[in-house]
């Protein structure tokens, strides 16, 4: 579904830029098999950056701790970003989409 929508995406706007971004982890470690499907499809996915018009970033490190848990005081569900889990999502997109968009970083 994802490489599809890449393809659309180009055929469609073939100069437009395009951000794929890991999919984000869930559960509360590596044990979750929800966590290690999103893990196989993650896998897969820098295979559809032409590092042209389409660009692969994974920040899935920003939302977990060292020893790879995901925090609830990010995603309290272990699932859905909260506020302070949108910021870190912010934060970590925000040098990747300042590069690609020729545009001063936010300090």
């Amino acid at each position: 579904g994802i490489e599809a929508i890449v393809k659309s995406l180009k055929k469609k706007l073939p100069q437009t830029k395009i951000l794929v971004l890991s999919i984000f982890p869930r559960g509360a470690d590596n044990s979750d098999p929800l966590r290690q499907e999103n893990q196989r499809v993650n896998k897969m996915l820098p295979a559809l950056a032409d590092q042209k018009t389409v660009f692969h970033l994974d920040i899935n490190q920003a939302f977990l701790d060292e020893e790879g848990k995901l925090s609830r005081t990010l995603m309290p569900d272990l699932l859905h970003p909260n506020t302070k889990g949108y910021e870190v999502w912010a934060k970590a997109m925000e040098p990747t989409l300042s590069k690609l968009l020729n545009d001063t970083a936010v300090k």
